[in-house]
């Protein structure tokens, strides 16, 4: 996967190409998490925003952010019921989740053999699987 570069003058044409109206917050939302490239809380992308701009609430900031998850710009990490990252790589990918730093990293999906899903329910179907390897540093021996 080649990595584009993101600047603000592109956000507007990726909010359009996922039917986003790109407003100035959805742009600076946007810009906060595809141009690190990084996994990022809501909390940390209000910061991020709020350092240029000083005028976007945190509302405004879930509520964007669940917009991009609803069309499929970005993906949800749900590492526990407390801690969710925003995800701007929408490829099939996994994660090592550590558990003392809090640091999300991408494992390609291709690393990974799973066989043996469950039978499903009648009437659905696999949307996707995401897997979470939760990690922490060995302990070193004294």
């Amino acid at each position: 996967m080649d990595m584009k570069i993101y600047t603000r003058d592109n956000m507007a044409d990726l909010l359009r190409q996922h039917a986003i109206n790109p407003t100035h917050q959805r742009l600076e939302i946007a810009y906060a998490l595809f141009s690190r490239q990084e996994h990022l809380s809501a909390d940390q992308i209000l910061a991020i925003v709020n350092t240029k701009h000083s005028e976007t609430s945190k509302a405004t900031v879930y509520n964007t952010l669940n917009l991009f998850v609803e069309k499929k710009l970005i993906r949800e990490v749900i590492v526990d019921p407390s801690k969710v990252f925003y995800d701007p790589n929408t490829h099939e990918h996994h994660h090592f989740y550590d558990v003392v730093s809090g640091h999300l990293t991408d494992i390609d999906a291709a690393d990974f053999k799973i066989s043996g899903l469950p039978m499903l329910p009648p009437g659905v179907i696999t949307e996707g699987i995401d897997i979470i390897v939760r990690i922490r540093p060995q302990a070193v021996a004294a």
